[in-house]
């Protein structure tokens, strides 16, 4: 039985998708990020970090919910698609996987944080602009890739396109909108719409650490 601890509402909710996706048995352990249980000690023996997720798969422990996500696609995808068909599809999914990483997941993350999660003394509207404003050039670097496209690699939905779309997603709860690029908005909508996007996006309320 493979193990995930994380909240859903957290970067915990990725690797929870891909999961979904194959259809996998596990069980998930809702860690919260806020909380003491990422420096109980039983914890950080599996992530020394101190973070979440991390995944516990028979003998390997792995965090990052990148790295989970590339690993559960590449090992359990079998016939279903998610992983891409050739060794330049794999190129572009590890291409697509770092780039949202580098270029989309901090602004947007502060554009949330500071138009909706901080407690209103402690939101700043500058920066708010400011990373609006750093996420414009990704955005149309994604657009132009997607115009005339379904999905990213093989036009079909493959792993390439949950890893950017769980970032994407960030869009809707941060209130930033996408009229001005239309194939980025469809395929986030096709993304987002899957079953077993909204079966990862179940709630799991925070517990105490693993003994």
């Amino acid at each position: 039985m493979r193990t995930l601890y994380g909240i859903t509402p957290s970067r915990a909710f990725r690797p929870l998708w891909v999961l979904e996706e194959l259809g996998l048995d596990y069980r998930q352990v809702g860690v919260d990020y806020r909380g003491a249980a990422l420096e109980d000690p039983a914890y950080l023996a599996l992530n020394p970090n101190g973070r979440i997720p991390t995944l516990v798969d028979d003998d390997l422990v792995l965090w990052e919910s990148m790295a989970i996500d590339l690993y559960l696609a590449r090992r359990y995808a079998g016939d279903r698609g998610l992983w891409p068909d050739t060794i330049q599809g794999e190129a572009l999914t590890w291409q697509w996987s770092f780039w949202v990483m580098g270029e989309i997941e901090h602004p947007l993350l502060s554009v949330l944080m500071h138009r909706r999660l901080l407690p209103e003394p402690r939101r700043d509207a500058a920066k708010v602009s400011r990373n609006l404003g750093l996420l414009q050039r990704p955005f149309d670097v994604l657009e132009r890739a997607l115009e005339g496209r379904r999905y990213l690699i093989d036009d079909r939905f493959t792993i390439a396109d949950l890893n950017v779309a769980a970032v994407m997603s960030w869009c809707l709860p941060a209130r930033v909108p996408l009229h001005d690029h239309p194939s980025t908005r469809d395929w986030l909508g096709r993304c987002l719409a899957r079953p077993a996007r909204k079966r990862a996006q179940k709630a799991v309320p925070a517990t105490s650490p693993p003994t």
